[in-house]
């Protein structure tokens, strides 16, 4: 199914004009197939790291990721008929030290499958990621607030 819409999905994202939904898909994934994230929705997703956050490929062993490392999860929901549809992309971009200490200096931001940037933080709607840094933050504290996917979905 990933195969099948994945052009649908970049096309979608590229429409916000965040320079990252655009690259993404040129970035080294991490996950071998997509898998349901119940903290991204329960939709289905793939992980994604720049050349700046290949660190992350080491997962429990990657430490704190440089400035510059982005993360990004694209996702695509199935309905119970069988229906396949565009979800958001998440993405995760390590900013230098002052920029937000609640989230560890990490900026969220969330294009939705029209392509339209729900928010970005510190920037529009700000207010509507905190629920993402505040998750991150809970949960993957010791990793530098990486949620990581689960061992079996893992590339090598």
């Amino acid at each position: 199914m990933y195969d099948c819409i994945l052009n649908e999905m970049q096309a979608a994202y590229t429409k916000s004009g965040d320079p990252s939904a655009k690259a993404y898909p040129n970035w080294r994934r991490y996950s071998k197939v997509a898998y349901v994230s119940g903290t991204h929705g329960n939709r289905f997703v793939q992980n994604y790291a720049n050349d700046t956050g290949r660190a992350y490929g080491a997962f429990e062993k990657a430490g704190r990721m440089p400035v510059g490392s982005i993360l990004a999860k694209d996702s695509f929901t199935v309905t119970p008929n069988g229906r396949v549809g565009v979800g958001p992309l998440f993405l995760m971009e390590k900013m230098s030290g002052g920029f937000n200490k609640k989230s560890d200096d990490w900026k969220y931001s969330m294009v939705m499958p029209t392509g339209a940037v729900m928010g970005a933080t510190n920037g529009k709607n700000s207010s509507a990621l905190n629920f993402c840094y505040e998750c991150h933050m809970s949960v993957a504290e010791d990793q530098d607030s990486m949620m990581l996917l689960p061992e079996e979905y893992r590339s090598n």
